[in-house]
């Protein structure tokens, strides 16, 4: 498939810190790659360097089939990009903000206006195109946003982050957007901190951290690198830890694979629900109190608990993303 996005060895450094490491990357036309890691991985600074923003101290990416370093104005001609924050002028009506875009790139007036009244509609913002993006939403300057960055039609997306700080209702709806965005031929770039994002709209995923490669696959395949669901449970005594903590090992395959806090502990199992009863029972059968157990998906601090041996915390790379920006 030809690619619309590719790049190899790109490196960035801002001054002690590295935050891109030899990063490669490989979109074919029409899919979604989902760049998942956590605050300060490196995720920002790809896209920047993607969409033309930074220049990388080493390797190279061409964007559309443009040289990103050699042909930026080709790239950017071929892009559209939503970065973390709206990036929307909050004293213009949300029509006054697409059709400032749209004659930015270019359009005529009656395009423009006409491409802006579109828009609205079909990111369901129409009912407040008049009014001022101050009083919008946090989700509906999300989607104005968007909705800017597809303006001129491009061929390849970027969005950084695009439901941080969105409520559960406001993400599922920008799920649904983006869908109908892939839908019509688009090839997205994704950054996410979330797992569960990466699954419900990446075709391939690749995780980072510390601007490198640690694992490269579909949704499924980083799963079962985890063994699929876990069990999380939490006995009524620390007492009860050790005992559980042996039942827990022979289930998920070795005491290495459990982990613990306090007096909850967790697992990767396989065999749904049976698996889940039939453990219980064992937990119960020796007498052990419990406060709350449950089954849950693997999370982004369970692919990189299993990954690197550390939870997705802030790093100081975060702090180069944001000099970047």
């Amino acid at each position: 498939m030809t690619a619309a996005i590719e790049a190899a060895g790109l490196v960035k450094r801002y001054k002690q810190v590295t935050a891109l490491d030899g990063l490669d990357l490989y979109v074919p036309e029409g899919t979604v790659l989902g760049l998942l890691g956590p605050n300060g991985a490196g995720k920002t600074t790809a896209v920047s360097i993607l969409a033309t923003l930074l220049r990388p101290d080493a390797g190279w990416a061409r964007v559309a089939g443009a040289d990103v370093v050699h042909a930026p104005g080709r790239v950017r001609r071929r892009i559209g990009l939503s970065g973390q924050f709206a990036a929307v002028d909050e004293n213009l009506t949300g029509f006054e903000n697409l059709d400032m875009i749209g004659r930015l790139y270019h359009l005529d007036r009656a395009a423009a206006r006409s491409r802006a009244r579109a828009l609205l509609e079909r990111f369901d913002l129409a009912a407040a195109a008049d009014r001022p993006v101050k009083t919008y939403s946090g989700g509906m300057r999300r989607r104005l946003d968007l909705a800017g960055a597809i303006v001129a039609e491009p061929p390849v997306l970027f969005l950084d982050e695009p439901t941080t700080g969105l409520d559960p209702r406001s993400r599922t709806e920008m799920w649904g957007v983006i869908r109908a965005l892939v839908g019509k031929g688009t090839t997205l770039l994704l950054t996410t901190q979330y797992l569960e994002e990466a699954d419900q709209l990446a075709d391939d995923i690749v995780v980072i951290d510390q601007g490198r490669e640690i694992a490269h696959g579909s949704a499924d395949e980083l799963k079962a690198r985890l063994g699929g669901e876990r069990i999380e449970l939490t006995v009524t005594t620390l007492e009860a830890v050790a005992p559980t903590r042996g039942i827990l090992a022979r289930f998920c395959g070795g005491e290495e694979r459990v982990k613990g806090r306090a007096r909850t502990l967790s697992a990767p199992i396989s065999g749904g629900p049976a698996t889940f009863r039939e453990l219980l029972q064992e937990v119960e059968a020796a007498g052990i109190g419990v406060y709350d157990v449950g089954m849950r998906r693997p999370t982004l601090d369970d692919v990189f608990l299993t990954l690197t041996g550390h939870t997705a915390q802030r790093s100081e790379d975060a702090e180069a993303e944001e000099v970047a920006q």
